[in-house]
């Protein structure tokens, strides 16, 4: 039987090589569902090709255009938030929730509280909305299953283990660009420097996070929800090579670790597939020719955006909520050329040192904290006050 799926963020770089592995085992699955933000023409190519039943564009002025671009298609056209919800818990089996930042909140829950099975890409879902996202998922049956590589590694390595069984989660970073940087050079770092990863290719928003180690730190506060560990089973190590993808420790002292190439179509075959397994076209390991792992501690000092995720974790509340909204705010003027590379992290501290941790009971009030959040760090940015 073919599985059916909707892939919310089909234009993204998840949404890509989610069809990549999708239009190579088409007696696999059935695609029900796509949705972009505003690449209205690539979305109808998309539904056009893959015969989706409904496209989605979250930019309503555009709804037009899509319905012109599906026109002589069985293909029906929707726009705006409802449309998006309404990909999200349609009739497809296992939703790929790869929807950029926030925006991609309302659709992940309402594919949660459909029951469905929901194929995360999107780490805001846990960042912002960790506890309201899993308490949705337990009361009514859906599945969350990791896509980042990070956490699809643990995924794999927890295969048939009790919780009392695990010691502590070690996530593997790769160190970016900047890892071997002085404080020095990282204060001058250009956006280009700073997008140019050494080993995966990712849009500029996470490059941006990975120089900074912020998205590592986006990354321990997602496995806490994810697998329930509190932060100090948590553990991040440097291993530049990206080959090992996290590991778990147990009680007795093994250590599990999940390998591979640095593809992000092996985490994604792992979770349309899954509980099976698929072929994918990516390189395999040559443990020879790369002939040496390397691993380090992280520098807390040059990298101190990994201990105010620690801190927003271990704050709660609404302090990963303002993390995250802070940090987007302030790549984004870094990208644009508005502020010093390590300004990203002094927003993201000033604005943690504004907030007053409240817990969201929805994700409107998720959503009001994260406007909120934007706005004052938007004020202060033009201020030059970070």
């Amino acid at each position: 039987m073919t599985r059916k799926i909707a892939i919310l963020g089909a234009t993204g770089s998840i949404g890509k090589s989610t069809l990549d592995l999708v239009e190579r085992s088409p007696e696999r699955f059935e695609v029900t569902a796509v949705t972009a933000a505003t690449n209205v023409e690539t979305l109808a190519q998309i539904a056009r090709r893959t015969g989706a039943e409904l496209a989605v564009i979250a930019d309503a002025s555009k709804l037009q255009q899509l319905q012109d671009l599906l026109q002589g298609t069985d293909c029906r056209a929707a726009a705006g938030s409802e449309g998006m919800i309404e990909a999200a818990a349609g009739e497809a089996e296992l939703v790929i929730a790869a929807i950029v930042g926030c925006a991609g909140l309302r659709p992940t829950m309402a594919a949660v509280e459909a029951g469905r099975t929901v194929a995360l890409a999107n780490k805001e879902a846990l960042v912002t909305a960790g506890e309201l996202m899993t308490n949705a998922a337990k009361a009514n049956g859906a599945t969350l299953l990791p896509i980042d590589s990070e956490h699809n590694a643990i995924f794999q390595c927890l295969v048939g283990s009790r919780d009392e069984d695990v010691s502590r989660i070690i996530l593997t970073a790769s160190g970016g660009p900047f890892r071997t940087a002085t404080a020095e050079a990282m204060g001058a770092a250009t956006p280009a420097q700073a997008v140019a990863h050494p080993n995966w290719s990712m849009g500029a928003k996470i490059s941006v996070d990975s120089a900074t180690l912020m998205n590592k730190g986006l990354e321990l506060i997602e496995a806490h929800y994810l697998f329930g560990l509190p932060s100090n089973r948590l553990n991040i190590l440097i291993h530049p090579q990206s080959v090992i993808h996290s590991m778990v420790e147990y009680v007795d002292g093994s250590v599990l670790a999940q390998l591979g190439s640095p593809d992000m179509r092996i985490p994604i075959a792992y979770a349309l597939a899954w509980p099976e397994r698929m072929q994918t076209p990516a390189q395999r390991l040559d443990l020879a020719a790369i002939s040496r792992l390397d691993f380090e501690e992280p520098d807390m000092t040059r990298f101190p955006a990994l201990r105010l995720a620690r801190q927003a974790l271990e704050a709660g509340g609404s302090a990963p909520i303002v993390l995250n909204a802070a940090n987007e705010v302030a790549v984004a003027r870094f990208l644009s050329g508005e502020i010093r590379f390590p300004d990203i992290v002094g927003a993201v501290a000033e604005a943690l040192s504004r907030s007053r941790h409240d817990h969201p009971q929805s994700i409107d009030e998720v959503l009001q904290i994260d406007r909120a959040t934007r706005a004052e760090v938007e004020d202060y940015v033009k201020a030059g006050a970070c």
